[in-house]
């Protein structure tokens, strides 16, 4: 057990289904930051420095001493950082462009001890090709009002949709948390981990992870 409270600066459903995933017990404190892209920002760059914004936003609400875990997914098309769609026009404008060929998607990912004012942080990228889907399959996955909390507009796990035509990265990362990398990161701060958490991720995904051995 870890020997600070762990905390998720997160309100996401699918972070908190995910970090539960490890077998240690947290509790969620969200953060309120500005999201906006600085000028000339390098995509990457940006998720990173969010993660690490989200996570000392939540130190400044709490007097005891934790670990802050805090995550930023983006959406990258070439140089643009695709974000959340603000309405239906701007979401089917996302998925018409993402719509038959590859994008990636970053999850940086920050762990902040606040006894001792460490961070550290990792950023695994996942490329993810999308297959051809229609207008008005589009217009039906917009009515289920799922795009509107996702980074590109749309979830990789939604069953309804299905948007992605292949993929053999790290599938955690693409909902918003890669579990592999928040382990590393905890087990860095000498948070030890429960026999086989990380198998639960495994099967928990479905699919064959190729990150996982390493």
């Amino acid at each position: 057990m870890p020997t600070r409270l762990l905390i998720l600066a997160s309100q996401s459903p699918r972070r908190r289904e995910l970090l539960a995933q490890l077998g240690i017990p947290f509790e969620v404190v969200v953060s309120a930051i500005d999201e906006q892209r600085l000028p000339g920002e390098p995509p990457v760059e940006m998720a990173r420095r969010l993660s690490r914004e989200k996570a000392w936003a939540v130190s400044r609400t709490l007097e005891h001493p934790v670990l802050i875990v805090a995550a930023d997914t983006i959406v990258i098309d070439g140089e643009d950082v695709l974000g959340k769609p603000r309405d239906a026009e701007e979401a089917a404008a996302m998925l018409t462009r993402l719509r038959g060929h590859t994008h990636t998607v970053c999850t940086a990912v920050s762990v902040l001890d606040t006894i001792t004012g460490t961070l550290r942080s990792e950023a695994p990228a996942s490329p993810v090709s999308m297959r051809a889907y229609t207008q008005q399959e589009i217009a039906d996955y917009i009515a289920t009002g799922d795009p509107f909390d996702k980074a590109g507009g749309y979830a990789i796990q939604h069953q309804g949709f299905h948007p992605v035509e292949s993929f053999d990265h790290c599938y955690a990362n693409v909902m918003g948390l890669p579990i592999c990398r928040v382990a590393r990161l905890l087990q860095s701060f000498d948070v030890p981990l429960p026999d086989h958490a990380l198998d639960s991720c495994r099967v928990h995904q479905t699919i064959p992870c190729p990150l996982f051995a390493s």
